[in-house]
């Protein structure tokens, strides 16, 4: 099924932005996340709706509903479509929509440790690991958003994930990812423990007569069970006593994936945010983007920290990450004999689309114009210009 015959890049990117949340205050609803509990929230007028976009092809109006409620809120309209259509709307989305944005649908209906648990597995499946998702999950959720990840993984999947974890991964980087699926991380209470902070940074610093093996299990020790603010002192306290980096010395002591996990925690320790930010960035460099990672950030992220997460990226490369994206879902082939002043249009579902524009979905803007389409009075939609950003 696809969307956009006949629009070009700027009609549809106009299409895209109108569906996108406001979000003037960064504490108005108590997180730093793009998507707001929804103030008129009416679950059967919201099923109504989604069954009539469904049944008419309207994948806007879709988006305009599904992408200005909570996670919780979709979980409700999931289970009240159930009994009010006898239908699954999974199921439903799956059959209607294609591509990028069914990804992106299902993964906004799916309960967040669900689609967690979907991810984990999708990165051992196939031809190869995806060795950068299994880190960015384990490493980035809370000791109980692993618990509720990996419990559904078991329900989902009948398999236990750290034994495929053990089968899929090898070496410190197997050692690493199965110490973080425990879930042992410290709770940061607010008590600043300056005794363990320098015994910490003496553990790094000087392993002393213990064999190497001995060492590299007391550095992942210490980085998958310490609170990230616990960490950020330590690695502080390992600068001004022995004048280290701990990056520095991760290089040194780590190679291969394992340096790479130990690194991307030392980052998530560090800033979050950041992380989350270079991820995005790297994500859209080069001539293909990579939808699957940018997909997943901005649904994990999008109740969570998605507005800090676009303040590091502004901070960091000088750009909005919403204008990177725009110019990132339309980077794409001209067909033969087209006007290459004019953007090709991306379609969901289309053969020739590499990427696809679902990713700016929950991105918020802030200048709104009246609605050219016919939306549900509750969803109240909001539509920008068309405009298309100087190139990132």
């Amino acid at each position: 099924m696809l969307l956009g015959d006949g629009m070009d890049g700027r009609t549809l990117t106009h299409e895209i932005l109108s569906q996108l949340p406001v979000a003037r205050q960064t504490t108005a609803w108590g997180t730093l996340g793009t998507i707001k509990p929804y103030l008129g929230f009416d679950t059967e007028s919201d099923v109504q709706h989604l069954v009539e976009a469904i049944a008419g092809a309207d994948h806007g109006a879709i988006l305009d509903v599904l992408t200005n409620r909570t996670n919780a809120q979709r979980q409700q309209i999931t289970k009240v479509f159930q009994a009010l259509t006898k239908q699954d709307l999974l199921k439903s989305m799956g059959a209607a929509l294609s591509g990028d944005l069914e990804r992106v649908i299902v993964g906004l209906l799916k309960p967040l440790a669900q689609y967690d648990a979907h991810e984990l597995r999708a990165a051992m499946q196939g031809m190869g690991t995806d060795e950068d998702a299994l880190i960015e999950i384990l490493s980035t959720r809370s000791n109980q958003q692993l618990r509720e990840s990996l419990a559904f993984y078991q329900r989902d999947f009948k398999a236990d994930p750290e034994k495929d974890i053990a089968s899929e991964t090898s070496g410190w980087f197997k050692e690493i990812l199965l110490a973080l699926a425990k879930g042992k991380r410290e709770h940061y209470t607010g008590i600043i423990d300056y005794a363990l902070i320098q015994q910490d940074a003496e553990a790094l610093a000087n392993p002393g007569a213990r064999s190497e093996v001995a060492g590299e299990r007391t550095w992942i020790s210490i980085f998958t069970q310490r609170s990230p603010e616990h960490l950020s002192r330590v690695f502080g306290q390992c600068r001004e006593s022995h004048g280290l980096e701990v990056e520095d010395t991760i290089c040194k002591r780590f190679r291969g994936d394992g340096q790479a996990a130990m690194l991307a925690l030392a980052s998530v320790c560090r800033n979050t945010p950041r992380y989350f930010a270079e991820r995005l960035h790297n994500a859209m460099k080069g001539p293909s983007t990579a939808d699957k990672v940018l997909i997943r950030i901005l649904i994990s992220r999008s109740e969570t920290d998605l507005l800090s997460i676009r303040s590091e990226f502004k901070k960091r490369h000088g750009k909005s990450l919403y204008s990177c994206l725009q110019v990132s879902m339309l980077r794409l082939p001209h067909p033969r004999g087209a006007d290459p002043t004019t953007a090709w249009p991306r379609t969901w579902g289309h053969p020739a689309v590499r990427a696809s524009p679902p990713a700016v979905v929950l991105m918020p803007r802030f200048s709104a114009l009246p609605t050219r389409h016919h939306f549900p009075p509750s969803t109240k939609s909001r539509t920008q210009e068309a405009w298309l950003p100087a190139p990132c």
